[in-house]
């Protein structure tokens, strides 16, 4: 019996324990909250941790996409490139309309970013993708390809003629028309220069579009490399837009060389009156006879002299007025920023950017020389009161009216009242003709 009696105590005991750790947990609902509790720190822990590697992935991310991390020193060097091109335009006014633009192309064309490639390789892009982030001239899909298409297809450099057409007036050429000689003879610098890159071991069609860099003509160095060398469109605009700039500070020393004071003094007969019949005729022969002899620069020609009838016609003024301002502003930007884009360190920065650089400057001094020393030749066959000036020889190359106006101002160092800048403009503008028909010759033998 008091054996059955300690059992039946000790089960009461454990009963009356059971009931009261049972009421205890419900009048202290804390008690499972803490076990919770310790379950949710444990998780929020994890949580952070997670948290904290995707901040750390993202911001690795972040940094790897950069420009700071994909610079490199070819970078650094078209951006101060393209710095000083802007420099230039805003300092001394070399051509600010052409080098603002393409300065800024520089600049925008060299910002670093992650290419396909690359990011193959830093696992940004999947090993079987096709393109990248689609923000370079030269990937496929980009904004700026897009507008490249204008300049690697040869479609602004004919709209750049339209409007130049449309400013022109021929009126100095047509009074006086053995001043297209002197155009003419400027286009020496194309040819020998064309000699020159071959001798260098450039390919002919590469020879060829480098050459017309002496023409000091921008968009007809384009237009003949999309032709001819698409992959050297870069360097050989770069050259040209450059040397047109850098006319007031390039062609005086040459100038000053290749004639004498009393040459530089000498006075031009004016130019005779020129009838709104002549005016109208000079662009339509102009157009038929020079497509005759070089019908693979009609895009050119043929805009450049349709533009001189709108003009001249007088009755299309709206159409003129808009080719000479608003369609050939558009252009002008579209053209620069582009041209400037395209010059990417990784493409630019090569030995053969720099000896086109240097076959171009000699380009540009022998069209020049070429220019002047052509009027001398012509004077041996001129009376007196019919001299040239030699200084006009020199607007032979294209870079109008800027190569005029420096023929003006060498002109009015050694007489104030000696005035060159309307005779001058005849050879400039023929230069222009001559640059687009020497570029037609050379596509008829190289393409």
């Amino acid at each position: 019996m008091k054996r059955f009696a300690t059992i039946f105590a000790i089960i009461a005991i454990l009963a009356t324990l059971h009931s009261l750790v049972n009421q205890a947990g419900a009048n202290n609902p804390n008690a499972d909250t803490v076990t919770v509790a310790q379950n949710s720190q444990q998780n929020t822990d994890s949580g952070d941790e997670e948290v904290s590697a995707s901040v750390f992935q993202g911001l690795k991310k972040f940094w790897m996409y950069s420009g700071f991390k994909n610079a490199k020193i070819g970078h650094i060097i078209m951006i101060i490139v393209g710095l000083i091109f802007i420099f230039l335009a805003i300092k001394y006014d070399y051509e600010p309309l052409l080098l603002v633009p393409i300065g800024t192309g520089i600049l925008i064309g060299n910002i670093p970013f992650v290419t396909l490639e690359i990011g193959k390789t830093m696992g940004l892009f999947a090993p079987d993708a096709t393109s990248g982030l689609k923000l370079g001239l030269y990937e496929q899909g980009s904004v700026l390809n897009y507008l490249y298409y204008g300049v690697s297809q040869g479609i602004y450099p004919p709209l750049i003629f339209l409007g130049i057409g449309a400013m022109t007036d021929f009126s100095a050429l047509i009074s006086n028309p053995k001043l297209l000689l002197l155009g003419a003879a400027a286009q020496l610098g194309i040819f020998a220069t064309f000699m020159g890159a071959l001798l260098l071991g450039f390919l002919p069609s590469e020879a060829g579009a480098i050459g017309i860099i002496g023409g000091a003509d921008g968009p007809t160095a384009i237009f003949i490399s999309s032709k001819l060398a698409p992959h050297l469109i870069g360097p050989i605009a770069i050259a040209a837009y450059s040397y047109m700039a850098l006319v007031p500070v390039i062609q005086p020393p040459i100038m000053r060389l290749l004639t004498t004071r009393k040459q530089r003094l000498i006075r031009m007969r004016p130019s005779r009156a020129v009838s709104k019949t002549e005016k109208i005729l000079f662009p339509i022969i102009g157009l038929l006879l020079t497509t005759f002899i070089a019908p693979s620069a009609l895009p050119l020609l043929g805009m450049l002299f349709f533009g001189n009838i709108l003009k001249e016609s007088t009755v299309t003024n709206r159409l003129a007025e808009t080719a000479r301002t608003s369609l050939i502003d558009i252009v002008t930007i579209l053209l620069g920023v582009t041209v400037g884009a395209s010059t990417q360190a990784d493409v630019f920065l090569t030995s053969q950017s720099i000896l086109i650089f240097v076959l171009g400057a000699i380009s540009f001094m022998v069209a020049t020389a070429g220019g002047l020393l052509f009027a001398h030749f012509m004077n041996l066959f001129l009376r007196k009161e019919n001299k040239i000036n030699p200084l006009i020889g020199a607007a032979g190359v294209s870079a109008v009216p800027d190569s005029a106006r420096v023929a003006q101002m060498m002109g009015l160092k050694e007489d104030p009242s000696n005035h060159l800048l309307m005779h001058a403009m005849a050879p400039n503008v023929a230069g222009v003709i001559g640059s687009a028909v020497a570029a037609g010759i050379l596509l008829s033998f190289l393409l």
